[in-house]
């Protein structure tokens, strides 16, 4: 379980700046992850996410700034680059395969290609897949893929993850059951930077999220806190002689106190609400996540 602070940093921006002709994309992000943190990074379509993981995995360059990941800069080439590669795994929003090979061949397969493969056959039992090791890849149901994408992230034993929209286009049955992977990925110190656009799953596997927009990071915090959430005023609904009523409040409790002493018995179709980080999100980008 990650402790907070006083781990190393497995991931350190300063200054962050990357554009695409006169388009800024990112405009100066800091960022830190510490060692067997999971976090999560927010932001809808154009806000700079993609392009910020994309740095971080060395797949893109930047123009400025100090970007450090597991102490070494991403955009590191030749053999140095190879051995930091070594050392991160990548579960992309979607990847290519092999469909007439089985999935224990798949596996197999890609462990070559690292210097300290996990053994396949622990790698496959990790992620669910005992029962599906022979079958054919393109046999598998979209969970059973993702899944499939997952073990391809871990064969070579990374210390970081970066992890894109793992759980899109799931079932919330198959959702959960790879939340619970992620959460046993963690006990192995694994570190995990994850994009979603499902607020839920943030909530369920982040120690901390990230909110960008526009190029900025606008709130580092955890969940339960993101947007002064804990803090957010209560929404109190009702139906009363004239219609529907809500009124926001600090204190609920009162607010229901002194309706019941309006209304004989029940209070009729009486609602509380408390923000949920899916309203704290959308409040703080304006409303407008438009999925990638």
């Amino acid at each position: 379980m990650w402790q907070g602070s006083h781990m190393s940093n497995v991931i350190s921006v300063r200054g962050l700046k990357k554009s695409y002709g006169s388009t800024q994309a990112v405009a100066g992000i800091d960022l830190t992850i510490a060692q067997g943190e999971i976090f999560a990074l927010l932001g809808p379509n154009g806000a700079g996410k993609t392009t910020t993981v994309e740095i971080l995995e060395g797949f893109r360059t930047r123009d400025s700034g100090e970007v450090s990941v597991l102490d070494t800069d991403p955009s590191i080439k030749g053999s140095a680059g190879r051995n930091w590669r070594n050392r991160i795994g990548i579960v992309l929003q979607s990847t290519s395969d092999a469909g007439d090979l089985s999935v224990q061949e798949t596996i197999a397969h890609f462990a070559k290609y690292y210097a300290n493969p996990r053994d396949v056959d622990e790698v496959v039992a990790a992620v669910g897949l005992s029962e599906k090791s022979k079958e054919l890849i393109r046999t598998l149901s979209g969970g059973q893929r993702r899944r499939l994408d997952v073990a391809l992230g871990i064969i070579g034993s990374p210390e970081l993850l970066f992890l894109d929209e793992p759980t899109t286009g799931f079932d919330p049955k198959a959702r959960r059951a790879f939340w619970a992977l992620i959460q046993d990925l963690r006990k192995t110190g694994t570190t995990i930077l994850l994009t979603t656009h499902y607020l839920d799953e943030a909530e369920a596997l982040a120690d901390r999220v990230g909110v960008i927009s526009q190029g900025q990071i606008i709130e580092i915090s955890t969940p339960a806190l993101l947007g002064g959430r804990a803090t957010s005023l209560a929404t109190v609904s009702w139906l009363s002689a004239s219609g529907p009523k809500s009124e926001k409040t600090d204190n609920p409790t009162a607010l229901i106190s002194k309706l019941s002493a309006d209304f004989p018995g029940e209070i009729p179709e009486l609602t509380v609400k408390r923000a949920s980080l899916e309203d704290i999100y959308l409040e703080m980008i304006g409303g407008d996540d438009e999925s990638e």
